[in-house]
């Protein structure tokens, strides 16, 4: 065989292997771009996971609040009531008037225990986002034990729709006026410590579904914001 014919035979088999070489190449190149999203998408996954945790823990609920950090428990009987209440609603002071000694009593004889959630659905009916913040007071007061002294107390002080509401000092006034500690309440109110809480405690209550204050449930199915309806419903639910 000539020089050639051998050379001219090398030259296929030359031009196979580095056709071979070069898919070897890209089949490399390929896998290695596959891992490297794999990779992004698993850390993408793990950092939504601890970003979704951080934003679900990042409130402080005060003392006395239930497990799910959605309102404060007054009492311990059989039958959960729980009363969703805005401090600037007009149509939550008549009701407080009207069913708060009965609240009262039914936790009083072991009958019930209310839960509390005071939302900040009106903070648009004052210029001082009002809502917000003497539900963040009412948090203040739960956390030295004086939740429900505290709320009355908001209600027979409420500010008229419109206007700027109590002033942090007077929500401090508030405070001392059913015996709290003046200085660790301002610091309380001044360092907002419960203001997430109170955004937590709104937005949970809109998810289950309530629009408007005063609203009532008992044994979880809503009822009249009336002493008389909560009464019955309590009787009717074994308390």
């Amino acid at each position: 065989m000539t020089d050639r014919n051998r050379k001219g035979q090398r030259r296929p088999a030359r031009v196979v292997r580095e056709q071979m070489a070069r898919e070897r190449r890209r089949r490399r190149t390929l896998w290695t771009s596959v891992g490297a999203v794999v990779v992004l998408v698993i850390a993408g996954l793990i950092g939504w996971g601890v970003s979704t945790a951080q934003d679900a823990g990042d409130f402080t609920p005060p003392a006395g609040a239930n497990p799910e950090g959605t309102g404060i428990v007054v009492g311990s009987g059989p039958v959960n009531v729980d009363v969703y209440e805005d401090f600037i609603c007009p149509i939550c002071r008549d009701f407080e008037e009207q069913a708060g000694e009965t609240l009262d009593r039914l936790v009083a004889e072991g009958k019930a225990r209310v839960t509390y959630h005071p939302v900040a659905f009106l903070d648009r009916f004052s210029s001082t986002e009002y809502s917000t913040r003497s539900s963040a007071a009412s948090g203040c007061a739960a956390q030295s034990g004086k939740f429900r002294e505290y709320a009355e107390a908001l209600f027979d002080r409420q500010p008229p729709e419109g206007g700027p509401g109590l002033s942090d000092e007077q929500l401090v006034e508030v405070a001392s006026s059913v015996g709290l500690d003046r200085d660790s309440f301002r610091n309380c109110v001044e360092e907002n410590t419960f203001e997430k809480w109170t955004e937590h405690v709104t937005e949970e209550a809109a998810r289950a579904g309530v629009t408007g204050t005063p609203t009532v449930l008992v044994a979880g199915n809503r009822v009249a914001a009336s002493a008389e309806a909560i009464t019955a419903a309590v009787a009717a639910a074994g308390g």
